[in-house]
């Protein structure tokens, strides 16, 4: 695999990640594609497959796995498998995109292993874990078993942040978008607005 730049942007759920990361894809300068990731889990709300996820079977995933046909793949929460097909990042670069990705810690990691010379890895961190439990309730996407998970999850992934290249602190969400525009456009070598 060749091509574009990596930009991973990793957190716990409910830290803004997503909201940056749409917010950086808007910035045409950056020249961004968003990775779109492979799940096995059910779609949430409105989301669309091949634009939020690709929706696959359990088996179809495992499948991928066995194939080596993945980047990075995780089981997220059992049998809610998450990863990068290659083929995905591969169609990106081949459009002469730099590749952003809205991915899980452990995922990020890998990554970041694989093309340290290349990828640029960014942790979001959130005010608080009270404070992401908040964010994750407003969404009413999940049931209270699912988020107490996502928070139990969350404790482990913030120790991670040391292993990323920067730590962004999302407290206002303007200053956290500025410094992640900033962050990215130093890496992609583009002009400051």
């Amino acid at each position: 695999m060749g091509g574009g730049k990596l930009i991973i942007f990793a957190a716990p759920s409910g830290s803004g990640k997503t909201t940056i990361v749409e917010y950086l894809l808007k910035q045409e300068e950056l020249n961004l594609a968003f990775s779109v990731s492979a799940t096995s889990r059910p779609r949430r709300g409105k989301e669309k497959h091949g634009v939020n996820y690709y929706f696959i079977t359990i088996n179809e995933f495992k499948r991928h796995i066995k194939n080596d046909d993945f980047l990075e793949w995780e089981e997220v929460y059992r049998d809610n498998f998450y990863g990068t097909l290659k083929t995905e990042v591969e169609r990106l670069w081949a459009e002469g995109k730099n590749v952003i990705f809205d991915i899980d810690v452990a995922g990020g990691l890998r990554i970041k292993r694989k093309y340290p010379n290349k990828t640029l890895a960014v942790f979001v961190k959130p005010p608080s874990v009270d404070e992401l439990k908040i964010r994750l309730k407003k969404r009413s996407t999940e049931s209270d078993d699912k988020i107490n998970m996502r928070i139990a999850k969350a404790s482990v992934e913030l120790a991670t942040a040391p292993q990323f290249d920067k730590v962004i602190k999302n407290y206002d969400l303007d200053t956290a978008l500025k410094e992640a525009y900033e962050l990215v456009a130093n890496f992609v070598g583009v002009e400051r607005k």
